[in-house]
């Protein structure tokens, strides 16, 4: 146990630090303090000691040089069972001090809000970290506390101890500023990496490094398979999206392909403006519609899509979720149901199967929801692939054939178009009436996952006569529309540029189908 004597406070974040500075001066605590926070606290009547009256230097350089001095990092770095630095201290006139109390310059906020190069450089701190990286590397003796949500549990220990603060919080104080100082000087890193080297560069798309730190929302049970351990992490949120975007209002605790296929589900039915209904199984979806009448009708014509598969999926919707439409969900096993909103006799209907999640997704009823990474992110051979995100869409088809689609058709195009972004590759989605009717995903060969897409409809007694189709890709051979102009397909949807695309609209002709491209693809590996 340590007994604090002395604190110096310096804070950009004043979240209650005048509760705290007058609960550490009712117990005894001088209150070393810099600028802004000074001020503030000698206007709330704590009595503090100023920074510059402490050192005999005044603060200078427009605030860049305030705490750089040998009494207040000697007080800082001096191990107090060590007579060499006692000896020391006392020959410099170095008083100790036993709490550092530190958040740090916004640099994170400042460049979020899209501020120029010269408020960025501004907004770097370096008194700041040099004071809680010496009190968290001289834990031993020293508090260093950077985030107001401690301030209370720290008041509270030293109330019941008697002033002090045990090695235990201290350790778990070091450790919170070693993750804050790395955390900052990646976002200083990777914002300076970005930039080009002079004014006669083009922009870098990707910086130099990139460095991301993550933290743990929880463990799992296991991985991907029992034999594997797994644990589920986010970005930082400087306090927003702090809840990692979802909360599980019930059921059984996630596993690690729970997430995978939520993360599915969100980002394909965020996709959508209209009320959309989402089954994914595997990470892909085997079930995705739109109704204009509601929810209810959009799950009903998903979960017919594939009704075998959808055994075990998790669904998700874009709209609250009521009572009629928790019933229905009720009638088979599901994983998961993710929304951003459910009504109370919705949640007591869920009630009835105590392990199904339940989750709550706030984000999908505003559209896309938001990805904290601001790259794709993938593990392979010794280090990891970086990409943007997929993110665009057709903006300006190119009708290719002597027939163009009509409206509805049309419709259906932009709606496959949409659905296969989400589909592993190969993927060919056939589409009706704004439903898929027919999913092929992740086979070696495009024909092959034209032929699935066929039997699935085929099996779910779904008609495709008058049905579209989409490719994640372009045809490298005919065949793919051979079958399609088979099963009674009327409109295809697809990126163009193979080497045989006009052996392809030709055959597209042959059949009185209408084929637009759109001019990129969607790869899903």
């Amino acid at each position: 146990m340590k007994k604090i004597h002395r604190a110096i406070i310096s804070v950009t974040d004043k979240t209650g630090v005048v509760e705290l500075a007058k609960e550490l001066h009712a117990a005894g605590v001088e209150i070393i303090s810099t600028g802004g926070t000074a001020d503030l606290l000698k206007r709330s009547g704590v009595a503090v000691i100023p920074i510059s009256s402490y050192t005999g230097f005044p603060e200078m350089l427009d605030g860049r040089l305030k705490t750089l001095h040998p009494k207040i990092h000697g007080g800082i770095l001096g191990r107090r069972a060590d007579e060499a630095h006692l000896k020391d201290m006392r020959t410099h006139g170095i008083l100790p001090i036993d709490m550092v109390v530190v958040n740090l310059y916004a640099f994170e906020q400042t460049i979020a809000k899209g501020a120029g190069f010269a408020e960025a450089v501004e907004n770097i701190d370096i008194g700041g970290p040099t004071m809680i990286r010496a009190a968290a590397k001289n834990h031993e003796d020293v508090a260093v506390v950077v985030d107001p949500a401690d301030y209370q549990k720290i008041l509270s220990e030293m109330k019941a101890k008697k002033g002090m603060l045990s090695l235990k919080t201290r350790l778990s104080l070091a450790k919170k500023c070693f993750q804050l100082t790395a955390r900052y000087d990646a976002a200083i890193s990777n914002y300076l990496g970005g930039l080009p080297d002079s004014a006669e560069d083009a922009p870098k798309t990707f910086p130099d490094t990139y460095t991301v730190q993550l933290e743990k929302v929880q463990d799992l049970r296991y991985g991907e398979n029992p034999h594997q351990s797994g644990a589920f992490y986010k970005p930082h949120s400087n306090g927003d999206d702090a809840d990692a975007g979802f909360t599980q209002l019930q059921g059984k605790e996630l596993s690690y392909n729970n997430i995978l296929d939520m993360s599915a589900a969100m980002n394909l039915v965020g996709d959508f403006h209209e009320k959309a209904a989402v089954i994914i199984k595997h990470n892909n979806p085997c079930g995705v519609a739109l109704s204009k009448t509601g929810l209810l009708d959009a799950y009903a014509l998903a979960y017919a899509c594939d009704k075998t598969s959808a055994f075990g999926g998790i669904v998700a919707f874009n709209g609250k979720v009521d009572s009629t439409l928790a019933q229905t969900l009720n009638g088979i096993f599901l994983e998961a149901i993710i929304a951003p909103a459910f009504d109370a006799a919705a949640l007591s209907t869920f009630n009835a199967k105590k392990n199904l999640r339940v989750i709550e997704a706030p984000s999908l009823g505003k559209r896309m929801p938001q990805n904290r990474f601001i790259y794709d992110i993938k593990n392979a051979l010794s280090g990891v692939l970086l990409q943007s995100h997929d993110v665009e869409s057709a903006k300006e088809l190119k009708t290719v054939t002597k027939r163009a689609p009509d409206e509805a058709e049309l419709e259906d195009l932009l709606f496959a178009w949409t659905c296969c972004k989400h589909v592993k590759s190969n993927a060919v989605i056939f589409a009706h009436c704004q439903a898929a009717i027919g999913i092929g995903a992740g086979q070696m060969s495009r024909i092959d996952s034209t032929r699935i897409a066929a039997i699935k409809a085929q099996e779910a007694g779904l008609e495709v006569e008058g049905a579209v189709m989409a490719s994640d890709a372009f045809f490298p051979f005919r065949d793919n529309v051979d079958m399609a102009a088979k099963h009674g397909l009327k409109a295809i949807i697809q990126p163009g540029g193979s080497i045989r695309d006009e052996e392809i609209i030709k055959a597209a002709d042959e059949h009185g189908i209408a084929m637009v491209f759109t001019g990129i693809r969607h790869f899903k590996h």
